[in-house]
């Protein structure tokens, strides 16, 4: 859950709260990998690159992410109030939901790379389309090639989301 506390100057921090139990090794994968692929901003911004034009801020949070709370764009955020955030967010809401959808038994590498897929495309591409059907049937390569579907920003192949996809592709196929 993610909570925003007013700062004595008047701009807004996070306040990240983790589950119960830590950080595991879903989550030591994840955090890093998710924070180099979205890379960090230290002011809000407008998206122009996705689809609705979010404003994003920290590493790829948009108001989908906190029930609609928004900060005024110019907050201003640090890494180190930041990465808790996301951390809490990756375990909370993007890992609970991959867990929720998955009959199998997943490798730290694929969980990971199914947390950092739902956390670009979301948790109901990645549970109700071929990825995790062809994953909960037992088809590894088949569904961690279905990543490969998920490609197209506005309607066109990107090719930072293609290169995203490789390596979540390739994290999704280890067996470690």
């Amino acid at each position: 859950m993610l909570d925003f506390m007013r700062r004595p100057d008047g701009t807004i921090k996070p306040q990240a709260k983790i589950a119960a139990g830590g950080i595991g090794a879903v989550m030591l994968i994840a955090v890093p990998f998710i924070a180099v692929q979205e890379g960090f901003t230290v002011h809000p911004y407008i998206d122009r690159i996705g689809t609705g034009h979010p404003e994003t801020w920290c590493f790829g949070e948009t108001g989908a992410d906190t029930g609609g709370i928004v900060p005024p764009l110019s907050a201003v955020f640090t890494k180190a109030e930041c990465t808790p955030e996301l951390q809490a967010k990756l375990t909370n809401i993007y890992d609970a939901g991959i867990r929720k959808c998955t009959h199998v038994s997943l490798p730290p590498h694929r969980e990971a790379a199914l947390v950092s897929a739902s956390y670009n495309i979301g948790v109901g591409a990645v549970c109700n389309g071929p990825i995790v059907r062809n994953l909960n049937a037992g088809r590894i390569s088949l569904g961690c090639n279905a990543l490969m579907l998920y490609t197209h920003a506005n309607g066109k192949v990107a090719k930072g989301l293609v290169n995203r996809r490789k390596l979540e592709m390739a994290m999704c196929l280890r067996d470690d």
